[in-house]
């Protein structure tokens, strides 16, 4: 920056007046000091606009883009050294949750531009001369320009079964339709009822530099205020704020005024923000986490989160705290910016570094996925959160028969790390050891063998429980406990309020299939294209050359996979014969056919599921969490579909049948049977059996 040149800086709600001091090394006004400006020092000119705009309001990024400010002050707030007001709050404004679609209206107004000649600027008109001498400022308030703005923020929650375009598409649509809505009598918007529909699930903050006598908090309340807004500036602007404000270095007036030295370099700011948007992306999943059914019903999972999050809010009020003592030093040249990178280098080096936290919140998250695949398998069974409603169960029967997670309060090495950090050091920036965690080490779910006894044993149980559902004295629960004696889970008992015993094995419940001629899938149809059929289309093979396939929607196209035309119900049982490494697949025919993403995948999403065959050995899969599969290895695999019931089995077929795999669960629709043969497999070939 050239050394007298005026500044131009959004004003974010402060008291700005011509002929005000600031110091830019702490981004702040200086109180009192000001000097009474005379009218004919004073030129004033009309400046009216109005427009508005939909603006992204994801990020830091995003909303100082929005509200015009600069990196420097960009920093200035990142760090906590000014206060916003007005709609600068805005910029306070985050999402609490990653289910939140936010759509952001801004309207923004000008009414006039006011600034100094330069005949009231010189040392001998400023009141306080000493301000030179103590060097409590760098510039003085030389233009100001008056306006207003406001944000109207649109939130939605979205669920599970959401399409996150869908949503954020709807509401800038009908936000977009905010100024040219006309209001009826009493207020009521005249919309079609579709649209009324659509805009009840909307809520709305407000952040503006409007006085309201009530704040909007639904879409019609944000048309009203919307349509008032000109009018709330004054019939002439008597009620407009500034909004941007230019300063003029006082060396301009004085050489002996203090200066501001050096601006941070934008690569650094860019750096402190992205470390305060990975805390703030932290805050939302954990939110999201703890609002989980399965966190409720588990609270040792709810509690480690939430000590998690309180210890990531601290350090990062912290890490502003250090970054605000340093910032006004480096720019007044009392330290080289080296002093924020160290600062920056020095938190990477912690336990708080972005790998490890997204680590350890990339298994929590894990975990509650496999505890409600644990919990979904186990229909007749009563969870209990506490281990008070435990013993109000165990004394309310004659047998309890109970599953326990045993390992959700196992000790976590990583979350003692970030509580050590935190209580050896009051400040982030105190020197430490790049040190390394291996977070995923430290989970019960991946202990060796620990998956597959489990869900050895909880089939058993919930085989049991299915068994016994009909009788009145026993009572089957699921709990989390901690017992360290027995890893993953055990099965407790009890009889009579008395424990019989911590690791009891319910018998095992026999299989057979007798329906091997019941109606079946034979043919396949809309193949990917490295996929070519014979045999009465029931039969694929992997092609190096694409096949010239018309265009069809049901096609794979990133994936070799193809379903059976006919969809399944009732009971049915069929096999297939392989040659190399085959997925054989159950899918809803809703399931997304084109690309590569997780949806399109067999086993990859809630939508299908499939067993795995490979040279050597079998593995399940379901909404992408993979099952070790034991039993023997054959060409040929039979499939077993009772869809009212919601049995899905799989066999290795030789000259014997021996069940692999059996899933318990409800079926919303239809199947087809599907084939998946891995990509460049080129001869693998899989083909629907011809039963006798």
């Amino acid at each position: 920056m050239k050394e007298n040149q005026t500044m131009e800086m959004a004003a974010l709600g402060r008291p700005f007046g011509l002929g005000m001091l600031y110091d830019c090394r702490q981004d702040s006004l200086i109180p009192g000091k000001e000097s009474h400006v005379y009218s004919e020092y004073l030129r004033e000119r009309p400046k009216p606009n109005s427009e508005f705009e939909i603006v992204a309001s994801e990020s830091i990024e995003d909303k100082s883009s929005a509200l015009k400010v600069e990196a420097s002050l960009k920093a200035s707030f990142l760090c906590g050294l000014i206060e916003v007001e007005g709609s600068a709050k805005y910029l306070n404004d985050q999402r609490t949750s990653k289910n939140q679609v936010r759509v952001t209206l801004k309207y923004e107004a000008t009414t006039r531009f006011q600034e100094l000649s330069m005949n009231h600027l010189g040392r001998g008109n400023v009141k306080h001369p000493y301000v030179f001498d103590q060097g409590l400022a760098t510039h003085v308030v030389t233009g100001i320009l008056y306006g207003a703005q406001a944000f109207f923020v649109f939130d939605r929650e979205m669920s599970e079964k959401d399409d996150r375009q869908d949503i954020e598409g709807n509401l800038k649509v009908m936000i977009k339709k905010i100024p040219c809505l006309s209001i009826e009598g009493e207020g009521s918007l005249k919309m079609e009822d579709k649209d009324k529909t659509s805009v009840e699930k909307f809520s709305c903050k407000f952040h503006g530099d409007f006085s309201l006598e009530k704040n909007p908090v639904s879409y019609p309340d944000a048309v009203q205020v919307y349509q008032s807004l000109p009018k709330l500036l004054g019939s002439n602007g008597e009620k407009a704020v500034p909004v941007k404000v230019w300063l003029l270095p006082l060396t301009s007036l004085d050489s002996s005024a203090a200066q501001l030295v050096r601006q941070i370099s934008v690569r650094l700011i860019q750096e402190a923000q992205s470390v305060l948007e990975d805390f703030s992306e932290l805050e939302m999943r954990c939110n999201d986490a703890m609002r989980t059914t399965t966190a409720q019903q588990f609270p040792q999972i709810g509690k480690k989160i939430k000590s998690f999050k309180e210890m990531c809010s601290v350090f990062k009020l912290e890490f502003q705290r250090s970054l605000s003592k340093k910032l006004p030093t480096i720019r007044g040249g009392g330290e080289e910016e080296g002093a924020l990178a160290e600062i920056l280098l020095k938190r990477h080096s912690s336990p708080f570094n972005s790998k490890n936290l997204n680590e350890w919140m990339d298994c929590k998250e894990r975990e509650i996925s496999i505890l409600k695949s644990f919990t979904n398998l186990m229909k007749n069974t009563k969870i209990v959160p506490s281990q008070n409603g435990l013993h109000e169960e165990i004394l309310s029967a004659e047998h309890v028969m109970c599953f326990v997670f045993t390992s959700l309060g196992r000790a976590e090495p990583y979350l003692s790390a970030l509580s050590n950090y935190l209580k050896g050091t009051t400040k982030p920036d105190d020197s430490q050891d790049p040190l390394i965690y291996d977070v995923e080490k430290e989970q019960w779910y991946l202990l060796n063998k620990v998956p597959d006894t489990m869900r050895n044993k909880a089939k058993l149980f919930r085989d049991f429980a299915e068994l016994n559902k009909e009788k009145k004295n026993i009572k089957f629960l699921t709990v989390g406990l901690t017992n360290e004696t027995h890893k993953g889970s055990s099965i407790y008992l009890y009889k009579d309020g008395c424990s019989l015993s911590e690791n009891f094995e319910p018998p095992s419940r026999p299989e057979t299939v007798t329906e091997r001629r019941n109606r079946r899938p034979t043919i396949l149809c809309c193949t990917n294209t490295h996929l070519f059929l014979s045999e009465g289309n029931r039969k694929v093979t992997v092609m190096r050359e694409e096949q010239f396939y018309s265009s069809h929607p049901d096609r794979f196209t990133g994936y070799c996979q193809v379903l059976s035309r006919e969809s399944l119900t009732g009971r049915c049982y069929w096999e297939v014969e392989r040659r190399g490494d085959v997925d054989v697949a159950v899918a809803y025919k809703n399931i997304r056919r084109a690309g590569r993403s997780r949806e399109c995948g067999f086993g990859c999403n809630e939508k299908s599921c499939t067993l795995q065959c490979c040279e050597n050995s079998y593995n399940f899969y379901y909404n992408s969490i993979k099952t070790p599969v034991s039993g023997p290895v054959s060409s040929r695999v039979g499939v077993y579909l009772d869809h009212s019931a919601g049995v899905l089995s799989f066999y290795s077929v030789s000259d014997t049948m021996t069940l692999l795999h059996r899933v318990q669960t409800t079926f919303t629709q239809p199947l087809c049977a599907g084939i998946r043969i891995y990509d460049y497999d080129y001869g693998s070939t899989a083909e629907f059996c011809k039963l006798k």
